[in-house]
């Protein structure tokens, strides 16, 4: 009998011993699971990351920037047949459960244990969006992990629907869900795979996206056609089986051919990707300012860019290269160019990976010698120091927006090369000779006033000679202010700022207009030794056209949160830095420049009223040409990365090598009826005078000067009168103070 009761105390005990075990386990696993469950904070203000949008001026999205590429979006913008997809696919009871269908939860849950796998799925569609919203924990490989990530999601899913409704929990749900080709969001599906919004899907495509929410890699359309494509006919049964379609309208959709985006257009870059990478970086400095991050809070930034003028710029580069790239590698032989070569290589081989990552010299000496043996890469290298680069932007000059940017000449493929137009320093050459006439002509010097065009030789800061020459050699004469510009003199301008425009007062005047980039106190100046920015120089040009306003290049307009708060709205910023009246002459004369001057090529392509000045440097390594119209401002540097390569006398001026790409880009902007930019003409303010000179003399003709051309004026600063001509008899007079001898 002892035995007995001690064999049931011990029963007890054992019992005892079980329930507290259990009721051990149990609270320690229900803490373990709680513990990974998202806040009543996190229930109520769920903050999935969000791409980042930029548009352009005229409405396009022009890229994004996220880790996750996900948009957020409301029903009324998806087609009715998306949302029965989606609920014939992976819900069918989502209107009826509140959160968890409990029945089908049951049985997967009973077979996961039997089979101690978990095999059997049985998310509702609330279940997915807690599992995509909070990242649940126990996610892990293991069966327990597993288990316990479902019953996460089960309780989490329950208080989803308890804070939002069914509409609710189905945009976000749509807002957040992986389609695969990092879209996440039905928004950014519908762009990558069929480059469309996502309210413009056709009933297959939008089966075919539902169908990727099975396995995006799984069912990828790309790389498993046909098992996407059984994929999709299965939504559609599952519609038809749930009444969303009746038998022909399933017919229909599942003979529609789709239409993907090209693999290549998927991963090429956008139109406008240096002008992306630079407001990008804009964007970055102003993060800490704000407190946003541009990868995860689904900003809105709105540019100043205009996609319908970016296409043009492009195709105005493209084309121009197609014609001069193959011109130029036939006037470059690398076989006459054996110092370069080896200049183009050791640089190649100093900059290459296998060399920087050499850790002792004996090695780089192997690898250098490696590479120089390597024929494919001497091809390599060689194509690309031959590789021509441009850097083109045009700008509102009335507001200093930037319409357009072509930052090198792979733009295509390229998506974050250097910018050749933000990122590099060159010599313009005769482009910055209008800051020399500038001055000139704003401290009375008139278009009309004669300089000696005769050589000159000045000692330089090293203790060398300086003997300037004109391109073409020649020298002699007087040349006008006017005909300098035109002819783009340089000894003309050597001597305008030895005589009349002092370098000191050239330098002020420049950075006044915009250049910030210093500028070396030199009469070399004159002919654009000293190295700028492109745009830089492109938005000092904007002053002429602007009637002598100078107004900051600005590419963002406004910054919006995901909720379409402001954020940040930016102004132009506009300084007075000439009269109106200087700016006009200025204008005028550089009129000449594409009207029969250095840039007359541009008038094959464009017709309107334009002005602008062009720029070739020393052994025509660079080329430029920067103009404008009443409405844009645009340049255009053409060159080359590596210094060693360079144009030749045949194709490096700045007339051809540049000009017929800026002359192409103003053609296909003005005649695009929907831009619709109307004739306009250069202002003439009231503080220009027109009036008739006198060839000889150059003052205000009279009525016996033999030969007279029109000119303008700065009211304030107006010639005398001829003082040759003065009478009928005129050329006695001249005759009796000047008698020839015999």
């Amino acid at each position: 009998m002892k035995k007995i009761k001690n064999i049931l105390k011990d029963r007890r005990r054992n019992v005892i011993l079980l329930i507290i075990g259990s009721v051990i386990i149990f609270t320690g696993y229900g803490i373990y699971l709680f513990s990974g469950l998202p806040s009543l904070e996190q229930l109520e203000n769920p903050k999935p990351e969000y791409a980042t949008k930029v548009y352009s001026i005229d409405g396009e999205v022009l890229d994004q920037y996220y880790i996750k590429n996900r948009t957020s979006i409301s029903l009324d913008q998806l087609p009715p047949h998306l949302i029965q997809a989606l609920i014939a696919t992976e819900d069918k009871n989502f209107y009826e459960h509140w959160g968890v269908d409990l029945p089908r939860f049951a049985r997967a849950m009973v077979k996961n244990v039997f089979t101690l796998r978990l095999r059997e799925g049985a998310s509702t569609i609330t279940q997915q969006l807690a599992r995509n919203l909070y990242e649940l924990k126990g996610s892990n490989e293991s069966v327990f992990g597993k288990m316990s990530r479902k019953f996460r999601e089960f309780i989490t899913a329950v208080q989803i629907e308890r804070n939002y409704t069914k509409d609710e929990i189905l945009e976000m749900y749509l807002s957040v869900a992986f389609f695969g080709k990092s879209a996440y969001g039905i928004s950014s599906a519908a762009q990558i795979y069929f480059g469309k919004n996502s309210k413009d899907l056709t009933i297959s495509e939008s089966a075919l996206l539902i169908g990727l929410l099975k396995g995006p890699g799984a069912y990828d359309p790309f790389r498993h056609f046909d098992r996407a494509m059984n994929r999709r006919n299965t939504v559609l049964s599952q519609m038809v089986k749930y009444d969303y379609l009746n038998e022909q309208e399933y017919e229909i959709a599942k003979g529609e051919k789709l239409a993907f985006i090209p693999l290549d257009e998927q991963l090429r870059a956008g139109i406008a990707p240096h002008f992306i990478e630079m407001v990008r970086q804009q964007l970055i400095q102003k993060a800490e300012k704000y407190g946003f991050d541009i990868y995860r809070d689904g900003l809105s930034i709105y540019t100043t860019l205009d996609s319908r003028m970016q296409r043009y710029a492009n195709r105005a580069v493209d084309e121009h290269l197609a014609e001069y790239q193959p011109e130029f590698n036939k006037n470059w032989n690398w076989k006459y160019r054996r110092d370069e070569l080896r200049q183009v290589i050791s640089l190649a081989i100093r900059t290459s990976d296998q060399y920087r990552d050499a850790s002792t010299d004996k090695q780089r000496d192997s690898i250098a010698r490696m590479l120089k043996k390597n024929q494919a890469f001497i091809d390599s290298v060689k194509k690309l120091a031959a590789r021509i680069e441009v850097g083109f932007a045009a700008i509102d000059h009335s507001n200093g927006g930037i319409l357009a940017m072509v930052g090198g000449s792979e733009f295509k493929s390229f998506k974050y090369g250097l910018n050749h137009v933000t990122q590099i320093h060159r010599q313009p050459g005769s482009a910055f000779k209008p800051f020399v006439y500038t001055v000139a002509i704003d401290n009375g010097y008139p278009p009309s006033y004669e300089i000696m065009n005769q050589p000159v030789t000045l000692m330089m800061a090293d203790g060398t000679r300086w003997a300037p020459e004109n391109f073409d050699h020649t020298f002699g004469g007087k040349f006008t202010i006017r005909e300098a510009v035109k002819q783009s003199i340089n000894l003309i301008a050597i001597r305008i700022i030895m005589e009349i425009a002092p370098v000191s007062t050239v330098i002020q005047y420049a950075h006044r207009m915009g250049i910030k980039s210093d500028l070396p106190p030199y009469e070399s100046l004159a002919i654009g030794t000293g190295e700028v920015q492109p745009l830089e120089l492109i938005s000092s040009y904007g002053v002429f056209p602007n009637e002598g306003v100078y107004v900051e290049p600005m590419a963002i307009i406004r910054i919006e949160d995901k909720n379409g708060n402001i954020i940040e709205e930016n102004q132009p910023t506009k300084r007075d830095v000439l009269s109106k009246e200087t700016a006009y002459i200025m204008t005028n004369m550089m009129e000449g420049t594409v009207n029969g001057g250095t840039a007359a090529r541009i008038r094959n392509y464009f017709v309107r009223p334009a002005a602008g000045k062009t720029g070739t440097t020393q052994e025509y390594a660079d080329a430029w040409f920067v103009g404008f119209t009443p409405q844009i401002t645009a340049g255009v540097w053409v060159g080359f990365d590596n210094k060693s390569v360079h144009f030749t006398t045949n194709n490096g001026q700045g007339g051809r090598a540049a000009a017929p790409i800026w002359g192409r880009f103003m053609k296909y902007v003005y005649d695009d009826p929907n831009i619709n930019l109307p004739m306009a003409y250069f202002n003439q303010p009231d503080g220009i005078e027109t009036d008739t000179i006198c060839v000889e003399t150059k003052k205000i003709a009279t009525e016996f000067c033999p030969e007279k051309e029109t000119e303008i004026f700065n009211k304030k600063y107006l010639p005398g009168k001829c003082t040759k001509h003065t009478g009928s008899n005129w050329k006695e007079v001249e005759d009796q103070k000047n008698p020839t001898n015999f």
